[in-house]
C-alpha cells in the first residue's frame, strides 16, 4: 500500500523528505495555536465584552437607559435595545461549538443573570439577550469585539509560505537532479555500445564524485576494448605471414600422403585466423543508422538453398530501429548459419511487444544441453569434440553475436524449441 503512494522519482521522494515535516510543522502549530493563544485572545475579548455589559446593566438599573445607549453605541461597538414586559423562564444557551462560544459562555455566566447568544451570523455581530427586572436588553456586539482575524492571517501566511517552499524544493531539487538524469541517459547509450561523451562534473559534491568515477571507468573499458581488439588484430596479422610460407612450401613438398596431411591443418589454422578477423570487425567503429529488422533477416536468408533447408519468416510488424547494420547483419547471419548447419527446417518470428523488437529462430534440429546454454556464449567453446575450425566451429561466432547484441542494448537467450531443436531469443530495444 505506501509503495504505491511514494513516488518513484528520486525528485518526488525527496519533495516528500522535504515537505511532509513542514506539513507536520503546520498542523502542529496550528493546533497548539488554536488550543493556546486563541484560547487566550477569545477568553480576554469575551471577559472585556461582558465586562462593558455589566457596566450598562448597572446604568439601566440606576434608570441611567438613554446614558447607557450612547456609550454603549460610542465606546463600546454595541446596539443595546430593549423588549419589554419579557421574562426568560429558563437560562437558554445557544451553543456554538468553538472556544469562542465556550469562553463567552463562561463569562456571561459571572453576571448571574438568565442570558442567551447567538453566534450564528458573525458578520453582522453577536446577538446577546440578557434577563433585567422586567424587561429583556438585547445586546449587538460588534464582530471586532469578539473575532480576531489576526489569528486566521497568520495561519494563512503559514500554509502560503509552506506552498512557496514546495516550489522552491521542486525547484532547486530538479536543478540538482539534472547532473544525474545525464549521467542516466549517456550510461545507457554507453552501455549499447555508441560512442557517448564525456560527462561534466557539475550538482552537488557526491554527484561530481559519481561523475568523474564514471568517466574513469568509461576510459578504462575503452582502453581495454581497444587493447583486445589490437591484440587479436595483432596476432591474425602476424599469423598470416608464416601461413603464407607453409603453403607455398607444400607445394613444394612430394610426399602427398604428408602434403595433404599438412594442409588440412593449414586449411584449419587459415579457418581459425578467418573467425578472429571477424571477432576484431564486431569491435570496429561504425556509423549508427535507422535500421529495418524486416530487411536485416531477410538479406541473411535470401541466399540460402531452400531444397535443402526449409525456411519460414513471420514477420507480425514491421519494426524500424538504429544501430549498426553491418554488424546486426552479421549477428543474425551467424544465428542463422548455426541453425543451417545442424537443422533442415527453420522457422523464424519476428514481432514488436511492450519490452522491443522480439526475433525468434526456432529450428529442429538436435538443441544444445540446458546446461550448456551460457557455455556456448564463451570465446572457443565448441560443442564439437574434434573442433573441426573447417565445419566453421571456431568457437566465437555466438560470442561475436551477443557482443553484436548487446553493444546495441539488447540481450540474446537460448531455449527449446517448439520444432523440437533449439530456439535463440534476440531482444533489440527500440
Amino acid at each position: 500500500m505506501i509503495r504505491n503512494i511514494i513516488p518513484s522519482t528520486l525528485i518526488g521522494r525527496s519533495i516528500i523528505i522535504i515537505f511532509v515535516p513542514i506539513i507536520i510543522l503546520v498542523i502542529l502549530t496550528s493546533f497548539v495555536f488554536y488550543q493556546t493563544s486563541w484560547n487566550i485572545i477569545s477568553k480576554r475579548l469575551a471577559e472585556s465584552v461582558v465586562a462593558d455589559i455589566n457596566v450598562l446593566v448597572k446604568l439601566i438599573d440606576d434608570d441611567y437607559n438613554e446614558y447607557a445607549e450612547t456609550i454603549a453605541e460610542k465606546d463600546f461597538k454595541m446596539k443595546i435595545k430593549f423588549e419589554e414586559k419579557k421574562i426568560m423562564d429558563d437560562i437558554f444557551i445557544q451553543t456554538n461549538r468553538g472556544i469562542l462560544s465556550k469562553r463567552l459562555e463562561q463569562s456571561l455566566l459571572n453576571l448571574d443573570r438568565p442570558f442567551t447568544f447567538d453566534l450564528s451570523n458573525i458578520e453582522r455581530g453577536v446577538l446577546i439577550k440578557i434577563q433585567l427586572n422586567e424587561s429583556i436588553l438585547v445586546v449587538n456586539v460588534d464582530k471586532d469585539r469578539l473575532y480576531s482575524e489576526t489569528a486566521f492571517v497568520f495561519l494563512l501566511w503559514m500554509i502560503f509560505a509552506s506552498l512557496i517552499l514546495l516550489v522552491m524544493s521542486y525547484f532547486l531539487m530538479s536543478k540538482q537532479l539534472k547532473p544525474l538524469k545525464r549521467l542516466a541517459i549517456i550510461a545507457e547509450t554507453f552501455g549499447r555500445g555508441l560512442d557517448a561523451p564525456e560527462l561534466s562534473s557539475a550538482g552537488a559534491y557526491e554527484i561530481r564524485q559519481t561523475s568523474q568515477a564514471f568517466n574513469q571507468m568509461r576510459t578504462r573499458i575503452k582502453r581495454f576494448l581497444k587493447q583486445r581488439t589490437d591484440m587479436l588484430a595483432g596476432v591474425s596479422h602476424d599469423l598470416r605471414t608464416p601461413l603464407t610460407r607453409m603453403k607455398l612450401q607444400l607445394s613444394l613438398l612430394k610426399d602427398e600422403k604428408a602434403k595433404s596431411e599438412l594442409e588440412l591443418d593449414v586449411k584449419e589454422m587459415t579457418a581459425m585466423l578467418d573467425s578472429y578477423v571477424s571477432f576484431v570487425k564486431t569491435e570496429s567503429p561504425e556509423t549508427i543508422e535507422s535500421i529495418i529488422i524486416n530487411d536485416v533477416i531477410r538479406d541473411c536468408i535470401k541466399n540460402i538453398d531452400r531444397e535443402k533447408t526449409k525456411i519460414f519468416f513471420e514477420e507480425r510488424n514491421k519494426i524500424q530501429t538504429s544501430g549498426r547494420p553491418i554488424q546486426l547483419k552479421r549477428a543474425f547471419q551467424n544465428i542463422i548459419d548455426n541453425s543451417k548447419r545442424y537443422a533442415n527446417k527453420i522457422q523464424i518470428i519476428l514481432f514488436l511487444d511492450d519490452n522491443g523488437c522480439n526475433v525468434e529462430i526456432n529450428d529442429n534440429g538436435q538443441g544444445i544441453p540446458k546446461e550448456k546454454y551460457e557455455d556456448v556464449f564463451k570465446p572457443f567453446f565448441t560443442l564439437d569434440p574434434s573442433r573441426n575450425k573447417l565445419k566453421g566451429e571456431s568457437g566465437l561466432g555466438l560470442t561475436i553475436t551477443r557482443d553484436i547484441i548487446r553493444a546495441h542494448g539488447g540481450e540474446i537467450k537460448l531455449g527449446r524449441s517448439k520444432l523440437g531443436g533449439l530456439k535463440l531469443s534476440v531482444l533489440l530495444p527500440i
